[in-house]
């Protein structure tokens, strides 16, 4: 399910699973499609239940059956229960403990603090394109970059220092400046503007700046 990978790779999440069996009262067995925390990597029925739910419901459904399962899940310390519904119009009911239920419509956000780090798009959790757009920024996201948008603006930074860092070297080699080892490697520790600023300095006085 969709869902389960938006959620999984979320930053925040360290345990998640699809279809775990929670104990969360005695003789009462209840396994939500998604779990986000108390997923053990252990056999058997978990006691407990997770910190959020989503359940996939489509027409012809028990829905008897489900609201079981939520007031369960609830009472037994889950915090959020999403349940995607499937038929037309597509929408997401969320439950909290003593709170009513709420319809999210596509377009929002859910929120899940404590237990996710990013709110979740409704349409990503039944729609492949905006799962992925999810899971792409949680991978970005652990692996240091705040967005996509950010990795990219930080290729450009990057590769504009790089042509600065060359047009240094160029002009050095036009004026006949030969850059020690240590000259050309401080190149690399400096940024855009300071590298900018050298390549005036250079055109203007002619020689390497002194320390």
């Amino acid at each position: 399910m969709l869902g389960g990978a938006v959620v999984a790779w979320d930053p925040a999440v360290s345990e998640a699973g699809a279809g775990t069996g929670y104990c969360p009262a005695p003789e009462v067995l209840r396994a939500p499609h998604v779990a986000v925390g108390n997923v053990p990597d252990a056999p058997g029925w978990v006691p407990g239940a997770p910190a959020l739910a989503i359940e996939y419901a489509d027409a012809g459904d028990d829905e008897a059956r489900l609201a079981r399962k939520i007031d369960d899940l609830l009472g037994a310390g889950t915090r959020w229960v999403w349940v995607v519904r499937l038929a037309a119009p597509r929408h997401v009911e969320v439950h909290a403990p003593g709170e009513p239920p709420r319809r999210a419509l596509p377009g929002e956000l859910l929120h899940a603090p404590g237990a996710l780090q990013n709110p979740v798009q409704v349409e990503a959790l039944y729609d492949r394109a905006a799962a992925q757009r999810a899971v792409l920024t949680s991978l970005l996201q652990r692996e240091g970059h705040s967005s996509l948008e950010s990795l990219r603006d930080r290729g450009l930074r990057e590769g504009r220092n790089e042509g600065l860092q060359q047009a240094v070297r160029d002009v050095c080699d036009v004026l006949g400046i030969a850059l020690s080892t240590d000259e050309d490697a401080s190149l690399l520790e400096l940024d855009g503007p300071a590298l900018a600023a050298l390549l005036e300095r250079l055109k203007r006085e002619r020689r390497w700046p002194l320390p």
